[in-house]
């Protein structure tokens, strides 16, 4: 998760390119790090909302789509979890199914 807003991308240190989005700064948005050596095979970014993105990565053996969630918390209101919820079923319908898929998620509700 991120506090940073916009929809960017920055290098954060140590060829180390961070993909993030965020509406608003008093809400954490999401982000996906990728390493110098994957960096410049980088295919395709989704950033679906301040909850979900998707970066897509060409490798040797195939094309990897890495998923980052960050769920919302247990007090969100129920249409904002039936929101995040259709999100992330979108999301993962939209990945071709020839992908490598990776989730990294934040489903504790804090």
């Amino acid at each position: 998760e991120t506090q940073w807003k916009g929809a960017k991308a920055r290098e954060i240190g140590e060829g180390v390119k961070l993909y993030y989005n965020g509406e608003d700064t008093k809400r954490n948005g999401v982000a996906i790090a990728v390493a110098e050596s994957l960096k410049d095979h980088t295919s395709a970014v989704n950033r679906v909302s301040d909850r979900i993105m998707a970066v897509r990565i060409d490798t040797k053996e195939g094309y990897w789509t890495v998923l980052s969630v960050y769920a919302p918390q247990t007090g969100c209101p129920e249409n904002e979890k039936d929101e995040f919820c259709m999100s992330l079923d979108y999301a993962i319908r939209a990945i071709p199914d020839s992908d490598y898929l990776t989730i990294a998620v934040d489903l504790n509700g804090h």
